[in-house]
Parts: C-alpha cells; structure tokens; sequence
C-alpha cells in the first residue's frame, strides 16, 4: 500500500503529496530505497477534493511501480526523452515550427541538458541554460553580439515544451522550467517598421523600373498585406478579376535541404482580399507574360499556374523576394527595411484611412484581434501629430496682422494720456 505524506506550508495549507510506494529488500536483505513521486493539487480543489485525488494518485503510481514503468522513466534522460516528444509534437506543428524547434534541440538544449535525468532536472539547471543562452552569439551574419532577450524567450520556449510534454505524460509531477521559477532579462518590444505615406508612394513611383514580376509581387504585398510566403504561393486561379479579388489559401515554406512546397496559411486563416482594378491589370500583363515565356521555353517550362516563378516556371523559392526587395530599396537609395515592412505599412495605412481594427484583421489574416491592436500605437502617434497641426494652425491665426499691431501700437499712447 503506497504510503502518502501531507507537506505544508507555514500556514498549515496542504500544498502537496508525497507519495512512496516500498521496494522490498534486495538479495542481501537490504531494505532498498523506496519510489517516491511529488503530486501537486489544483488551487481549485476542495481539501476533500485534494484528498481523493492524492489517493488515486497513489494507486496509479503503484501500478507504474508494479509494472517496472517508473524505473526507466527515472532513468530516463532528456535526450532519450526528445524523440518520443519530437513524435507527439510532429503532429502538431507546422514543418517550419517543427525544423526550428529540432535546430534548438540539436544547437542549444542536448549539448547543455542531454545527458541529465529527466527527473533530476531543476530550476537551477535550467536557470544556468539560460545564462548559457545569454552569452551566446547570433546566428545573423555579421551581427557579432550576443542574442537578444527574445530569441533567449523563443529558445526558452521549446524547452517549457519538451518538459510541458513530460508533465502531461506522467514522468514529472511540474515543469522545472516554468517562468515564475527563473530570472529573464525583459524581452524588448519590437517595433514596428512601416514605410510612411511618402515614402510608399516614391517607392511605388521607383517600382515602375523594375522587371513586371517584381511589379506585382510588391503591389500585392502593400494592397493585399498577405505575408512573403502567402503571395509566393499564389495562382493565376486565386485571382478573381471580375471581383478584383485576391483569395489566400495556401503559403510557401522551404525547409534546409528540400524543394519549396506550400502548407495552409498561417491561423488557417483562408481568406478573400479586395485588391485595385491597378493591380488586376498588372496580374493579367504577368499572366500574359508568363504563356510568353512558356512557349519560348517549351519542355523547359514546368507549369504550375504560379504568379511568382523562376525562370522555369517552378513557384519561386519564398527567400527570394527578401534579397530582391533588400536590392531594389538599395539601388534607388531608400532606407533598408524587412520585406514584412509591407504588410506593417499595409495595415497602419489602411487604419490611418479609417478602416475599422476588425476589417484590417480580416484582411491581414489574423487569428485572433489581439494581434492586429499591436497597430493602434501608430494611430495614437498619428492622433498627436494632428493635434500638433492643429496647434499649429490655431497659433499662426491667433497672430495679429500687420495693419491689427500698427492700430493698436497707436492707440496705445492715448490711452496712457487719458489715464495721466
């Protein structure tokens, strides 16, 4: 029978349970150390509720005793753990999210935490990974500093995955790399870079240079908002020219050593955009543009019906538009920006015009309003620029005019006579 110790804090409040359960004797007739576990109850639960619960605990522990479980889970190591959790999450996951959480796996957690007990890891250990993490150097080119507080978060969050996993499996009673536990550097709060009303209209201007494609890739990406991979993966089919509509329902990735393939948008969020009759225009010039190329190129050309291809027809590789956009800003001497920048522009224009927050998150595909508020800053800051026109303007029309100054400078002497 397993045997349950109450453990309270100052108070007298039960705030666990722990529970042995004995292993007998060994060959020489040493008593050997008993199993032992930690259960925790829910804030919410009744003492009576705690109780029952601490018991059934108890049972379902015996049993994993029993049956020899819990000497190979306390054996276990996080990296004898990771492909059991990389096979649940696998399932889960975009391919993408999934690639970057195995790099993290491979790069930062196995070399620090490997080799560990996955139940003997604290607090303190993780405490010290994150300190290792501080000290790391980023991985963008040329960068030669150490990574910022949130990439620290984002390495951070794959391990509270992996032990959030080993918590709902059973193998441990809390996860030892919950945030209340540890001390993080705040993260910084992006900000958010937009090309302003000026600056779009002289890059759009500039634009008319450049190849068609290039053309309607950026027209799209101001109009529509949709995200880089979004409109790599569009068709001539998503493009409805009777409506001038724009139909997102799928996005390009590439993954390290594959070709590029398209997965559903981010938030699963498919989504139908209004466009301008300019940018239908555009669209149909590429379309024609593209059988020209088809029939110069013959068996070369592999048709997909994309809008954005290389040279061969093939979907254009979703890391492209990136270098071509860093070049096109370069060549025509504007300051550089990410090309996500155009779907910040896209939204805070649209919300500057009057667009309600709900209809910019339709357009943008946003999975919940909380996502499109980040934008309200940029009309606070639009909201204090107009009143300081307006300041502005109310103090030049508060100057006396020339003629009003000279009349009442003359009448000024009179009035000090009649006083005298």
């Amino acid at each position: 029978m397993p045997n349950i110790t109450k453990r309270k804090n100052k108070a007298g409040e039960v705030i666990s349970y722990r529970i042995r359960v004995s292993r007998g004797y060994d060959s020489e007739g040493n008593k050997l150390k008993p199993h032992e576990m930690t259960w925790k109850p829910s804030p919410n639960m009744t003492p009576r509720q705690a109780e029952k619960e601490a018991q059934r605990q108890a049972l379902l522990f015996e049993e994993q005793c029993k049956s020899g479980l819990v000497c190979t889970q306390q054996n276990l190591t996080l990296a004898g753990f990771i492909p059991q959790y990389l096979e649940t999450v696998g399932e889960t996951l975009s391919p993408a999210t999934y690639e970057f959480y195995s790099s993290v796996i491979r790069r930062c957690i196995l070399p620090a935490l490997g080799n560990h007990k996955l139940s003997q890891i604290k607090p303190v250990h993780v405490q010290a990974f994150v300190s290792q993490l501080n000290g790391m150097e980023s991985q963008t080119p040329h960068a030669n500093k150490p990574i910022s507080p949130n990439t620290v978060k984002r390495y951070l969050c794959v391990l509270q995955s992996i032990f959030r996993q080993a918590v709902k499996l059973g193998i441990l009673p809390e996860n030892p790399a919950s945030a209340e536990k540890l001390t993080l550097k705040k993260p910084v709060k992006p900000e958010i870079d937009i090309f302003t009303k000026q600056e779009a209209a002289a890059m759009l201007e500039a634009l008319e240079q450049e190849p068609l494609q290039f053309q309607v890739l950026i027209q799209l990406a101001i109009i529509t908002g949709a995200r880089r991979g979004e409109l790599v993966a569009l068709r001539f089919e998503d493009i409805d020219k009777a409506a001038n509509k724009v139909t997102i329902s799928r996005a390009a990735i590439k993954l390290t050593g594959e070709p590029a393939q398209t997965k559903a948008p981010k938030d699963y969020e498919v989504r139908s955009i209004t466009v301008s009759p300019y940018c239908i225009d555009l669209v149909q010039l590429l379309e024609q543009e593209k059988r020209r190329e088809r029939l110069r190129l013959g068996s070369q050309w592999h048709e997909g019906g994309w809008l954005f291809t290389q040279w061969n027809g093939e979907m254009m590789n979703p890391c492209t538009p990136t270098r071509q956009f860093s070049k096109f800003l370069k060549r025509n001497g504007f300051r550089h920006r990410k090309f996500h920048a155009l779907r910040h522009t896209s939204a805070t224009l649209l919300l500057y015009g009057g667009v309600s927050l709900k209809q910019v998150q339709g357009r943008l595909g946003h999975g919940d309003i909380e996502t499109t508020n980040k934008y309200l800053h940029c009309l606070q800051e639009a909201d204090e620029e107009a009143a300081g026109v307006l300041q502005s303007m109310l103090t030049v029309s508060r100057k006396p005019k020339p003629e009003q100054a000279q009349t009442k400078a003359a009448a000024e002497p009179k009035q000090a006579k009649a006083g005298a």
